[in-house]
């Protein structure tokens, strides 16, 4: 049976099962299944949700962005960086769409690494509340020095498994 009919088989009989909400939720979505511009801005971004399957567990999720784009806000120069994100998740997860779309508005937006690493840690903080979740932005070099930028919010529930970022240092050419 396909699993979209037994969850809605579900909804409609018991009208509060996870199955439903994640129905509910979806039909709120404004991007995902649909034609989205880059948003504008980060502000202008909107990071959306949807109803976490395993409420009662705890398990990572990784969300990796190896070619993110922001300006420095001195020179207007492009920065880059990979950024690693992990959270476990409480009562919702991020929906993806939503995350790329808002990581991409970052390419016209000037703030220097620190901002925009501890300032996306927040978003998604805000728009999921998660039990716990770590960004680190590992930003390439420009004037001959990595910048790498670490945050956390919340704590690792006991027992969890968080992998290494799988980031190497950075080592020149060589």
């Amino acid at each position: 049976m396909d699993s979209r009919l037994s969850g809605m088989q579900s909804c409609f009989l018991d009208g509060n099962s996870s199955a439903c909400q994640s129905l509910r939720m979806s039909r709120k979505l404004t991007q995902l299944g649909k034609s989205v511009a880059l948003p504008a801005s980060p502000e202008a971004a909107i990071l959306e949700a949807v109803p976490n399957p395993h409420p009662g567990d705890a398990y990572v999720v990784r969300f990796t962005a190896p070619e993110f784009t922001s300006l420095c806000p001195v020179t207007g120069q492009p920065d880059f960086a990979h950024f690693v994100i992990d959270y476990v998740p409480a009562e919702a997860i991020v929906e993806s769409k939503s995350l790329k779309l808002f990581l991409g508005s970052f390419r016209n937006h000037a703030a220097f690494h620190e901002d925009c690493t501890v300032g996306i840690g927040k978003r998604i903080v805000a728009a999921i509340k998660p039990r716990y979740l770590r960004i680190a932005g590992y930003w390439y070099p420009r004037g001959g020095m990595p910048i790498d930028v670490f945050w956390q919010a919340g704590k690792l529930p006991a027992g969890t498994w968080l992998p290494d970022t799988g980031v190497a240092p950075y080592r020149g050419r060589g």
